[in-house]
């Protein structure tokens, strides 16, 4: 038995041994059948730069007022605008008992614009342009709303233009670099004397001094006219504007005769003489001849049509071939009539008293009309005139009183439109060969 003991640990010594030998052998015959390649060095590779780490964006702050940019169309009211946004009507309420803001609100005229900030349909501020120097903001504050009105005044620059009549007035200003105010402004000084439809030709030139008007910079309009000179047909007419004490502005010869006569010969705004006035004029609808005792002004219909002279209205309807007809009475019993209205100006009604200018209708063709005109016509003590050449009454001239300042403070603008108007005659005539 301790024999036997003593030949166990013999025998696992002898197995151990073996294992080991027949592990080497099995490496040294993979070695030498699969030959191992040697690695050659690597050369280091550039490292490319680490990406920048993706920063979640920050949060857009989002103002919690919702703002609105209204643009007032016609029929609009402030009730209606509150009601379609949704807004508190009783801020609307509370804004109408503000001083003078009510009359500011409630006239909306079409095209004005008005801009709102709310929060959840409660009203928070209102800002709306009064005027070309005016603007009206209104905010909320802690104890209810608080009004103001920015002025923000236009700026008055002097400046003067010539020119010389190419095809239209209207184009030969324009070319000049004035306005088609400016051209519309300079044949209302003239429109009594002048024809700028039918009168105005190639070579004709005009010489004006005038006023612009900017703000912040930028140009907003041109302005009053303060001396002009229109040469129509070799014809001079001068112009020059006078305050009168009473602060309102005519325009004056350099002499101090009113340019401003009183009646106007031609009672529509550049309407074009379709027909003359003529007692032998064959009639376009009747086939025979019949007098023209008028002058016809072919204008689009809806044109609007101006008392040639103050006056009272003596008749407002249909008059047989006329269609719808208003007929003017003036002083030194002169009656004026004015044909083929599409309509009469609104409220117009027979013994209302008219100025001159005042608008009293509009272009049509009703009656006897080939087509859309007014027929003009002008009657002294019941006999048909000429409108066209018939003498008119001048209207008062500068009184006796206030001729010293007149001249004194005409004379300036005379001496300027003298120059303007020298240096375009040396304009034409370095271009004329």
């Amino acid at each position: 038995m301790p024999a036997v003991a003593g030949m166990q640990p013999q025998r696992f010594g002898i197995f151990a041994s073996c294992l080991v030998a027949g592990v080497a052998i099995a490496s040294a015959l993979s070695t030498a059948l699969n030959p191992v390649t040697p690695i050659a060095p690597v050369e280091a590779l550039p490292v490319a730069a680490a990406a920048p780490a993706v920063v979640a964006p920050e949060p857009v702050s989002v103002s919690p007022f919702e703002s609105a940019e209204i643009v007032i169309r016609r029929n609009d009211t402030l009730d209606a605008i509150f009601r379609q946004m949704q807004l508190s009507l009783n801020d609307l309420a509370e804004l109408r008992q503000l001083p003078d803001v009510r009359k500011s609100l409630d006239r909306l005229r079409p095209g004005d614009m008005i801009m709102l900030t709310h929060l959840d349909g409660e009203l928070k501020s209102l800002t709306r342009r009064l005027s070309d120097t005016a603007t009206l903001t209104v905010t909320r504050a802690e104890d209810g709303f608080a009004a103001d009105i920015i002025e923000n005044p236009l700026e008055i620059e002097d400046t003067s233009m010539s020119g010389t009549i190419d095809s239209s007035l209207f184009g030969s200003v324009n070319a000049a670099g004035g306005s088609d105010n400016l051209a519309i402004s300079l044949a209302d000084v003239f429109k009594y004397d002048i024809d700028f439809v039918n009168e105005v030709q190639p070579g004709d030139s005009f010489a004006v001094a005038y006023q612009q008007q900017w703000q912040d910079g930028a140009f907003v309009r041109d302005g009053e006219i303060l001396a002009a000179e229109f040469v129509n047909k070799g014809r001079v007419f001068r112009a020059v504007r006078y305050v009168m004490p009473d602060g309102s502005a005519e325009y004056f010869t350099p002499d101090g005769h009113s340019v401003r006569k009183a009646f106007l010969r031609f009672p529509v705004a550049f309407g074009r003489v379709s027909s003359g006035f003529n007692l032998a004029r064959r009639h376009p609808i009747l086939n025979r001849v019949r007098a023209h005792k008028g002058i016809d002004f072919a204008a689009p219909v809806g044109t609007p049509i101006y008392a040639a002279g103050s006056g009272r209205v003596i008749h407002r309807g249909v008059k047989g071939g006329y269609g719808n007809a208003v007929i003017l009475a003036h002083s030194g019993s002169v009656t004026t009539l004015y044909g083929h209205m599409s309509r009469y100006a609104k409220g117009l009604s027979v013994g209302d008293k008219v100025r001159q200018g005042e608008v009293i209708g509009y272009v049509g063709s009703t009656g006897l009309a080939s087509g859309p005109h007014l027929h003009y016509e002008y009657r002294v003590g019941g006999v048909h005139r000429n409108p066209a050449t018939v003498p008119l009454p001048k209207a008062e001239s500068i009184p006796a009183e206030l001729r010293a300042d007149f001249e004194a403070t005409t004379a300036a603008l005379l001496a300027q439109l003298d120059t303007i108007s020298t240096s375009a005659q040396t304009r034409v005539a370095q271009v004329v060969p």
